[in-house]
């Protein structure tokens, strides 16, 4: 059975959403604007806040770390200055996992380059999340496996032999693996999801959990997400559309985030068992909209059962419609009046 556990939490088939509020670097590289965005993320019901983590140095060529960035979302002259700007380091991380334990989520980033894996996993985060941009980053799988921790993998841009081949990097390593159907547009518009991917995912790959990782305007099409099988659902997130930065105007605010956990959770109640019965709550409405079998006239006792001596009509409370055919041909060992029930008990047993 297919089945992840992040801080203690089981996350497979028969569970609810686990809902990752994707930070990024919406705080700004402001440790007080991502305690702000921590706890409205909890308050909005995540399980989990997420950030980026990239060691810039390593990271980019020298060429593309130097190359002057003068984009509006840009906090520093180039490119490499911009990215730094927005770096956390080690006094941040452990001041956001202590505010993230207060608060009752889980919090964890995701790693760009094995130094920032190497971070992370010392820094004690109960996962990793290795970004769409890794899925053809073999060595960058494979060494985020070897740490042990659960991983989030999303394939945005990637073809299903790219999926396969990051599958099978690492569940030989570590078996605990969540692959997201992404896609890599910024925001994406709904036919642009394909989420039947998840579908094709569950499919091919029976062992791993499958989620979505939404860049997607609003929350309603992570319901069809966990409809079709998904069980980690990831979404960006923000105070502020218009904040600075590139992906505050796809995220979702804290009250689309909560309408995004509460619908996943009347999701999974609607999509309730996949055994068919009558529940107890129906009940009344069958007996009321329901038919049962009822004389269409009055007949007399000793007489033989034709299809004209019958009629279909409300309450539903006695012998079903479908049942006629052990009534056809019978002898009455007693009158009935018209509109009265049939019974068995009516029968000549003879």
């Amino acid at each position: 059975m297919r089945s992840i556990e992040i801080s203690g939490r089981a996350i497979g088939d028969n569970t609810d959403g686990y809902t990752i509020a994707e930070i990024g670097h919406n705080h700004g590289g402001s440790v007080e604007q991502a305690v702000k965005l921590f706890q409205a993320a909890a308050a909005a019901g995540a399980s989990a806040v997420k950030l980026q983590k990239r060691d810039n140095k390593s990271l980019f060529t020298q060429a593309m770390f130097d190359e002057p960035y003068t984009s509006a979302n840009s906090y520093g002259p180039t490119y490499g200055e911009h990215r730094e700007a927005l770096e956390f380091g080690q006094a941040e991380y452990e001041y956001l996992r202590s505010v993230a334990g207060e608060l009752g989520v889980d919090f964890f980033s995701t790693a760009f380059d094995v130094a920032s894996v190497d971070f992370l996993a010392e820094l004690g985060l109960p996962a990793l999340k290795i970004a769409s941009a890794d899925i053809t980053n073999t060595p960058l799988l494979a060494h985020a496996a070897k740490t042990g921790l659960p991983l989030i993998v999303s394939t945005g841009g990637a073809s299903l032999d790219d999926v396969r081949r990051a599958c099978e990097t690492v569940l030989p390593i570590n078996p605990q693996l969540a692959l997201l159907q992404c896609t890599a547009i910024y925001p994406a518009a709904p036919d642009d999801l394909h989420l039947s991917v998840i579908t094709a995912y569950r499919e091919e790959f029976p062992e791993v959990v499958i989620g979505f990782s939404g860049h997607d305007l609003g929350p309603e099409l992570s319901f069809v997400a966990y409809a079709l099988g998904a069980r980690v659902i990831e979404k960006h997130f923000t105070l502020d559309h218009a904040g600075k930065g590139s992906d505050h105007h796809f995220s979702l605010d804290p009250a689309q985030f909560t309408a995004l956990t509460e619908g996943l959770s009347r999701t999974r109640a609607a999509l309730g068992s996949p055994r068919k019965t009558l529940g107890s709550r129906e009940a009344v409405a069958v007996r009321k909209m329901g038919k049962k079998l009822v004389a269409a006239h009055a007949l007399p006792a000793g007489h033989v059962l034709t299809e004209a001596d019958f009629a279909c009509k409300s309450p539903g409370d006695g012998l079903k419609p479908y049942q006629l055919g052990e009534l056809l041909g019978c002898r009455l060992a007693r009158p009935v009046a018209a509109d009265q029930d049939f019974a068995l008990d009516l029968l000549d047993a003879r």
